[in-house]
């Protein structure tokens, strides 16, 4: 047999009491170490609550003073605001149901003494630009109140089309306009499904019902019927560029081709009427220098939830407009 260790000796030596209370001790110690460490957890769950109550409210704060600050400026003369910002589609922040109402509102104000439509947009939905290019014609005509509409960095497409249902046009110098024209672009995967030993099978009731499947090779006469289409629209886009713009435009080949320009050269071009911004728009030619924005926000509970998300997490992409509908 081994002799035994030092401490199993000592231990050996210990009577019945000290060792329990020996035993006593460790349980103590773990318990109070357990204890500690829920208190401090405890206390860092306390501390993030706060701080997440104390930002909250900050935001709320904001949008309450932002929305009562918006009232009181509503009380006397002003220029009214309605921003398109982004992709014209549909439930976008620049869709047509929250651009429209947005207008309603503005031009409803009995203080209001014109519209500004200030647009930075790089166009989308035919469709979703109409109705705004229409509503604006509309209500201008019925409140007999002027409207101006200010590009920012980019007003392409869409937003053009939105644009000439302005009496005037103003840009900055360096912002890109223009792109008068139509698109519809997507992918063909024929080969690559060929080289893959894949086979498609497509079946429809309607013998061109399959039209554009992007593993389906593209049939000319599906390209001149979908080339028709696109001559049609974009036929509807110089109409109502003419209709806005009417004599002010120039003579130049290239006018409808899809290209767009600086404000520098749309002014050459008649494209825009002058080169300004929204605060030298309401000052120097509406004469009402207050600018009350009647741009349709969400809801004070979507605001807040947006905001508070906007500043735990960063953006990350921007979904478009489906690449197999033609767009502005």
């Amino acid at each position: 047999m081994t002799e035994p260790t030092a401490n199993e000796s000592a231990v050996a030596e210990k009577s019945p009491g000290e060792t329990m209370a020996w035993e006593r001790l460790l349980i103590e110690k773990a318990m109070l170490a357990s204890v500690q460490e829920s208190r401090r957890s405890r206390r860092w769950g306390i501390a993030f609550k706060l701080l997440t109550f104390l930002y909250l409210f900050v935001v709320l704060a904001l949008l309450v003073s932002e929305d009562i600050l918006k009232t009181a400026r509503r009380g006397k003369d002003h220029t009214a605001l309605v921003e398109i910002k982004g992709i014209i589609a549909p439930g976008a922040e620049a869709g047509a149901d929250k651009v429209i109402s947005g207008l309603r509102e503005a031009f409803e104000d009995s203080h209001t003494k014109a519209v500004i439509l200030r647009i930075n947009s790089p166009g989308g939905s035919p469709v979703q630009a109409g109705y705004i290019n229409d509503e604006v014609r509309r209500l201008k005509k019925k409140h007999q109140l002027p409207v101006y509409a200010v590009l920012v960095d980019v007003c392409a497409s869409g937003g053009y089309y939105v644009a000439v249902a302005a009496d005037k046009i103003y840009a900055d110098r360096a912002s890109l306009l223009g792109s008068i024209g139509v698109r519809m672009d997507g992918f063909g995967f024929v080969d690559t499904m060929k080289h893959l030993g894949v086979e498609r099978r497509l079946l429809t009731a309607g013998e061109r019902k399959g039209i554009l499947d992007p593993f389906s090779p593209l049939q000319e006469q599906d390209r001149t019927y979908i080339q028709g289409i696109l001559q049609e629209l974009h036929q509807q886009f110089i109409g109502k560029v003419k209709e806005g713009r009417g004599a002010k435009l120039q003579e130049a080949p290239e006018l409808f081709s899809g290209l767009f320009w600086s404000g520098e050269t749309a002014l050459k071009l008649g494209l825009i009427d002058g080169l300004g911004s929204s605060s030298y728009v309401a000052r120097e030619l509406v004469g009402a220098e207050e600018i009350v924005d009647f741009t349709r926000k969400d809801d004070l509970l979507s605001r807040l939830a947006e905001r508070f998300g906007a500043g735990l997490t960063q953006s990350l992409g921007l979904g478009g407009i489906g690449e197999s509908f033609p767009r502005y």
